[in-house]
């Protein structure tokens, strides 16, 4: 064996591990060298200049101000692809900043904001407009107000939203319009989807076509109120006359200002005692609306639906204030476009949906497209129940031949064939999926899971709403999520859908313990045995008030109890008595209230708390009592204490549950 200066296993110049070699640690021989091994000090500074700034342990290469375009509702996975890091990665780094999310979890659009603001990343959440947009525009189509060359341009028929508060004869009023009776067959008397008619009126010796969309009064139904606004030209503002204006006649009244529509003011109801027109109009006047004869630009017209007086002013106005403000026309001969107004599940024809075509002709056997829905135009039905094959502009007509149902306010629009409107359907309805998933599930935070493990786990109520409309469910949803009840308790919406309650509704509400609200729709017999089978509560409605009642009673009763102290009496010991059998006795004077035996009680002593006890036994002269009342005697031991003082104060007292507000 060679010794440290030579020899096979030497370091020295003649072994291994002289010079050629490498030498390992603790001068033992390493293998040969590599050609081309960077120093360890060029190594350094490569790394050096590669690292990123590290976040919770996490080092990931930051994007100097890059702008990265993400759908509303993606995930970490999306955003890894986009900026190629590990998706695990991003996890780990939301981790460190208080949010708990997987890699394929659609995360919140402020979410990704602060993830990527943490990495230097620019992230822009593309709007679902603008995302819809680019995707017609990948498709060469568009949405819009394009109406074709000049000389094509028709006039159409005004498209006219009815609104006003609960009650006050919006639809008794269409009803004399189109003498039809409608309200005969809606439950609660209030209407609970969107009707849409079309009526004829002869101005100045012409026949002109007028288009009413009739819209909800009840306060739950704001969304639907707002879509019937954006979906027209002009709102008629019903307000009766012996009522006034009411919060949902000014919540229709910002609907329509705020889509900039001309305003017509139908005074009803005047048929009756009390009625005051003149009082509506100086009401009117305090929000904007000053009508003609104030020497304002919006007209009043007083009428009344049952008496059907004043309603060919009313038409008149109607077509003088289109002709004045507005320029209705459109090429009836471009592909159809216009908007779902209302849509629901029919048991015999399959998905229905009333559509208001605003520019083109939608004609039978056309491919179309509604929001993610989409299939061939397979009949039409206007609003008289008739079969009709074309459309022309602002006409509302019920469309069959769907495949699934499209949602109330959801655009649609005529394609070339059936497979760009199912591609166009199938990706709409996966972008649709991930942001419904971002907006309903709801994540907890580090601090709120601590903070739960100290008070207690929140209590959630999962809801399945099923409905007979789609603007229905969806009013239902909105009013349901306005309930507070504080953060003890949550309501999350974990499905949605039209038509009849199913057995994989049931078998949903089941696996994540969830109740089922079906508003006029009903479960079938194999879904009701389902049910009883798997203890599943199904709850029925017919009027969207009473359901937000129940719910709101139901997150209520989760609530916690919070109880209060109540005291109910105090008592001075005044004197002090020793027993062998009894222990220590306090001769007691009651000052307020009632002492009771058993009840819990504490020992005061110039006003500081002594210990916390009970009344273990309570007598007057020889009786055992179980009350004592304010300006009696009585002698009375405290549970397990007997260091009593004369001067002490017995106070007793209860623990009161409180309502819940």
């Amino acid at each position: 064996m060679g010794g440290p200066g030579g020899g096979p296993g030497g370091g020295g110049r003649g072994g291994r591990g002289g010079r050629g070699g490498t030498q390992g640690a603790f001068g033992r021989a390493g293998g040969p060298a590599r050609r081309g091994r960077k120093s360890k000090k060029a190594r350094r500074a490569e790394f050096d200049q590669m690292e990123a700034p590290a976040i919770g342990g996490v080092r990931i290469k930051g994007g100097d101000g890059q702008k990265v375009r993400l759908r509303r509702g993606a995930s970490l996975t999306d955003l890894a692809e986009k900026i190629g890091v590990e998706p695990a990665s991003l996890v780990q780094v939301l981790f460190h900043l208080g949010e708990m999310v997987n890699a394929t979890q659609s995360v919140a659009d402020d979410t990704l904001q602060v993830l990527g603001a943490e990495l230097n990343y620019d992230i822009e959440v593309v709007s679902p407009e603008d995302e819809d947009r680019e995707l017609l525009e990948s498709f060469d189509l568009e949405f819009g107000e394009d109406l074709g060359d000049e000389d094509d341009l028709e006039s159409r028929p005004p498209a006219v939203t009815v609104m006003g508060h609960v009650d006050h004869g919006k639809t008794k009023l269409l009803d004399a319009l189109r003498h039809s009776n409608v309200v005969a067959s809606e439950a609660g008397g209030i209407t609970q989807a969107i009707g849409a008619y079309q009526v004829t009126t002869d101005v100045d010796d012409t026949e002109r076509a007028i288009t009413f969309i009739d819209t909800p009064g009840h306060e739950a139904f704001t969304a639907m109120r707002a879509r019937g606004a954006k979906s027209t030209d002009i709102a008629v503002l019903v307000v009766a006359a012996d009522d006034g204006v009411m919060p949902q006649t000014i919540e229709a009244l910002n609907h329509a200002k705020a889509a900039e529509v001309p305003i017509v003011v139908a005074v009803n109801k005047i048929d009756k005692e009390t009625a005051d027109p003149t009082k509506v109009r100086g009401e009117l006047t305090e929000y904007g609306l000053i009508p003609e004869e104030y020497g304002g630009d919006t007209m009043f017209v007083d009428v009344s639906a049952v008496t059907r007086e004043g309603l060919d002013r009313l038409l008149e106005a109607i077509v003088l204030t289109a002709d004045a403000s507005l320029d209705l026309r459109a090429n009836p001969d471009m592909p159809a476009q216009g908007v779902a107004i209302e849509a629901h599940l029919d048991k015999g024809r399959g998905p229905v949906a009333t559509v208001l075509v605003h520019r083109g002709t939608l004609h039978t056997g056309d491919s179309i497209v509604a929001g993610s829905a989409h299939g061939r135009v397979r009949a039409m039905i206007n609003d008289r129940g008739e079969t009709i094959d074309a459309a022309p502009p602002s006409m509302p007509v019920q469309v069959l031949g769907l495949t699934s149902v499209p949602g109330a306010g959801d655009n649609f629009l005529v394609v070339e064939d059936d497979r760009m409107a199912r591609q166009i359907g199938d990706k709409r309805e996966a972008r649709q999926r991930a942001a419904l998933l971002a907006k309903t599930t709801r994540r907890k935070t580090l601090d709120q899971l601590f903070e739960q493990l100290e008070k207690g786990e929140t209590q959630e109520l999962k809801l399945i709403l099923k409905g007979d409309s789609a603007g229905s469910v969806e009013a239902l949803e909105d009013a349901l999520a306005a309930i507070d009840v504080g953060d003890e308790v949550s309501l999350r919406v974990i499905d949605r859908g039209v038509g009849a309650i199913t057995e994989t509704n049931v078998s949903l509400a089941s696996a994540s313990d969830a109740v089922i609200i079906g508003y006029n729709v009903r479960a079938p017999g194999k879904a009701t045995q389902l049910a009883d089978a798997e203890g599943v509560d199904i709850r029925y409605y017919s009027v969207i008030y009473a359901a937000i009642d129940d719910v709101e009673a139901a997150l209520k009763g989760m609530l916690k109890p919070i109880f209060e102290e109540q005291t109910r009496g105090q008592a001075e010991i005044r004197e002090i008595f020793r027993s062998s059998k009894f222990g220590t006795i306090a001769g007691c004077l009651v000052l307020d209230g009632h002492i009771r035996r058993n009840a819990k009680a504490r020992l005061l002593r110039d006003g500081i708390v002594i210990t916390e006890t009970t009344i273990a036994s309570l007598r007057r002269e020889k009786d055992d009592v179980t009350d004592v009342r304010e300006g009696y005697e009585c002698g009375l031991t405290l549970a397990n204490y007997s260091d009593i003082k004369t001067g002490d104060v017995v106070e007793t007292y209860e623990m009161v549950e409180k309502p819940r507000e």
